[in-house]
This record gives structure tokens, C-alpha cells and sequence, in this order.
């Protein structure tokens, strides 16, 4: 599930960054390629799993299944919280240093 679950994130902000002009602004690369990186990730705790499973690792408890979606879905929000800090940190817009500036734009 954890697989699946960050699969779909990867797939969803490559969309999101290919169709964006302003990706470099937005540091859209960095979020895809934190996604793309937990999807290997779990596709090769998958693997591993199933050679060492074999056949059962297909049938797995409910209540595995419950904790691995709970995981991937903190995977990807701590992918989007890592992304939002790097950019609160560039400020691309320059809002936060406007903002702490006093100057409105």
C-alpha cells in the first residue's frame, strides 16, 4: 500500500510538474524526485518481501494493510512538508522578505 500510495504522488506532481512553467521557481524537481525516490524505495522493500513471502505476501491482514496506507500517506506528507519548508526557506517570490521587511508588493 505504502508502494501505491507514493506511486500515485510521483505520478501526480510529475504531472503537475510537467505542466507547470514555473517549476524551477517552485522547486517542483525537488518534490518529484523525493516521491520517485520512496516509490524505489518500497518497490524494493517489495521485492525483498516477496522472496521473502513468496505466494502469502499477496494476501496480507487487514490490519497490515490499514498501518502500510497509514505510512504512505505520512510519506507524502512529510514529502510536501519538506517541500514547503524549502520553499519558505528560497522565498522564490520574495513574500517572507517583503512581508518581514515591512513592504507590500
Amino acid at each position: 500500500m505504502t508502494l501505491l500510495i507514493t506511486v500515485f504522488a510521483a505520478i501526480a506532481s510529475t504531472i503537475v510538474w510537467y505542466a507547470c512553467p514555473k517549476r524551477a521557481e517552485m522547486r517542483l524537481g525537488t518534490l518529484v524526485l523525493m516521491f520517485w525516490g520512496a516509490s524505489l524505495m518500497w518497490l524494493v522493500d517489495a521485492v525483498f518481501e516477496y522472496a521473502e513471502l513468496g505466494a502469502e505476501y499477496f494476501s496480507p491482514a487487514a490490519a497490515d494493510m490499514q498501518n502500510d496506507a497509514f505510512l504512505g500517506l505520512c510519506a507524502v506528507a512529510l514529502g510536501l512538508v519538506i517541500w514547503l519548508g524549502i520553499l519558505l526557506f528560497t522565498d522564490p517570490k520574495g513574500v517572507i522578505k517583503n512581508t518581514l521587511a515591512g513592504r507590500k508588493k
